[in-house]
């Protein structure tokens, strides 16, 4: 199945793109606040020093303040820039699939399938070799590359050279990718069977929010400080843009929210009367 450009994907471009606006945004600041400063430090040109008792005392002491306070400010800017700098090249550059991109299951399968493709062909070559000794006239290696294996195998480890050019750890290593991403693909399977919805409790509700792939508890009134930790301990972060406490669509985290709200173990399979669905 082919997989285009998703709202996910445009989301995370949108995120990065913030993040580089903002940079920049604080790269300016930091640079406007440094001419600041070095336009306050001209007072004291060449070192001319502060004349104790004299008139401009007072104020050349504050002009050294606002100095030193404006290029230290300029600092501090210019470290959040290089912080969010950081971030955006970090979500640039990472290729992992995230469980928010509704896509995420066929990209998983389609990496399964290359994973499930290699560990074949490693194996088929193993085979060959330790029925032939050579990988010459193996599938999809040429004569010159098989001939380089073969130099190479003679100087390999001798449980090597009984094997087959394909180490054992790496068959091990890709098969252990192999499992963990059949684990995901069941994690997210169990996630496609669970329903949306919404679960009324006295002071609020719990959401399960399949479109934003969370589980939201949007209390009526603000929580103390008591609540606050017990949301943050069970792993719910606040979301301010959507005025409720949230985290990943997990049944652990519906199970959580439950716990935390005082509801029932057996109001989660919007069945009940209660609950509102999609």
């Amino acid at each position: 199945m082919a997989i285009g450009r998703n709202d996910y994907e445009e989301r995370k471009e949108a995120r990065i793109d913030r993040l580089n606006d903002m940079a920049t945004a604080l790269n300016i600041e930091s640079n406007q606040k440094l001419k600041r400063a070095e336009k306050l430090s001209e007072r004291f040109y060449m070192g001319q020093p502060i004349i104790v008792g004299h008139h401009s005392e007072k104020s050349a002491r504050n002009t050294q303040k606002k100095m030193w306070a404006t290029a230290e400010k300029a600092l501090d800017l210019q470290d959040k820039a290089d912080v969010l700098a950081a971030k955006a090249e970090a979500a640039t550059q990472n290729t992992a699939i995230s469980s928010d991109d509704p896509d995420a299951m066929d990209k998983l399968e389609a990496k399964l399938a290359k994973l499930e493709q290699n560990q074949e062909f490693m194996k088929a070559a193993n085979a060959h070799w330790r029925k032939h000794k050579t990988m010459k006239g193996f599938r999809d290696i040429t004569d010159e590359g098989a001939a380089k294996i073969d130099e190479q195998m003679k100087t390999a480890y001798m449980w090597v050279q009984k094997n087959g050019p394909c180490e054992s750890f790496r068959l091990s290593n890709n098969n252990a990718n192999i499992k963990r991403l059949k684990d995901r693909l069941a994690q997210l399977q169990a996630l496609d069977e669970m329903p949306a919805g919404e679960i009324s409790f006295d002071g609020g509700k719990i959401i399960v929010d399949i479109d934003e792939n969370r589980v939201k508890i949007c209390f009526d009134e603000r929580q103390g400080d008591e609540k606050t930790a017990v949301l943050k301990g069970r792993g719910f972060k606040w979301s301010r843009n959507n005025q409720c406490w949230q985290r990943l669509r997990t049944k652990n985290a519906l199970w959580a929210a439950k716990r935390i709200c005082g509801v029932s173990d057996n109001a989660g399979d919007f069945e009940e009367a209660h609950i509102e669905k999609d």
